[in-house]
């Protein structure tokens, strides 16, 4: 399964890489547009950093399934996520409690 994350902050990364040994990471909404995101079957976006790419990203790749996670009181960006096309929103705790699982396919956390 190939996972991209749309991540900047370096801790975050460390905790994904754990997790998804083999993901790719990219640091802005430009390098979303090329073919990492258009190849991915999973796609990881930091919606802090990165809370507009969202709908970019379904456009990129209307067929990756899409995890976006948030801070748990922006309850406007978790919705928005959503309704920009995010498969799974979840809250920050929630999916660094078990990144793997929150990206997985299948029902996931």
């Amino acid at each position: 399964m190939r996972v991209v994350a749309l991540v900047s902050d370096l801790m975050d990364r460390s905790r994904i890489a754990a997790a998804v040994p083999a993901a790719t990471f990219i640091a802005d909404i430009d390098a979303a547009t090329t073919g990492a995101v258009t190849r991915a079957a999973v796609v990881v976006i930091d919606l802090a950093r990165h809370g507009d790419a969202v709908a970019t990203v379904r456009q990129a790749s209307p067929d990756a399934f899409i995890v976006a996670f948030g801070s748990h009181v922006d309850d406007e960006q978790l919705l928005a996520a959503r309704a920009a096309g995010a498969d799974r929103v979840l809250p920050r705790s929630r999916f660094f409690r078990n990144p793997a699982a929150a990206m997985a396919l299948e029902d996931g956390p």
